[in-house]
């Protein structure tokens, strides 16, 4: 197994433990810009931090219950597709309706 990953909550990618916190700052700043580019119809709020309480009394947190909460939030920021249903993060949606065709 390798060393330990963490599920950023934005964009639900995998890093390491070191470089998450120089992801985070730069992930949300990117969805900041991708976000005010996108018709008002597609805009979204700002994506909050998953709420996950302390397991040990050292304060540490439970890395499996921490990445899956992330990765819930990273998929609940896809949108569906009217025609086919699938998902999509806004600003691909509107390039894959470009070429959706119905059944």
């Amino acid at each position: 197994r390798g060393p330990p990953a963490v599920i950023c909550y934005l964009c639900g990618h995998e890093y390491g433990t070191k470089s998450i916190t120089i992801h985070k700052p730069q992930c949300l700043k990117k969805w900041h810009q991708e976000n005010d580019t996108l018709p008002k119809h597609l805009r979204r709020p700002e994506p909050k931090k998953p709420e996950v309480s302390p397991v040990k009394a050292k304060g540490l947190y439970d890395l499996d219950s921490l990445n899956e909460a992330a990765w819930i939030s990273a998929q609940n920021q896809l949108v569906p597709c009217d025609v086919c249903g699938r998902t999509f993060l806004p600003d691909r949606l509107i390039v894959h309706q470009q070429s959706c065709k119905p059944k």
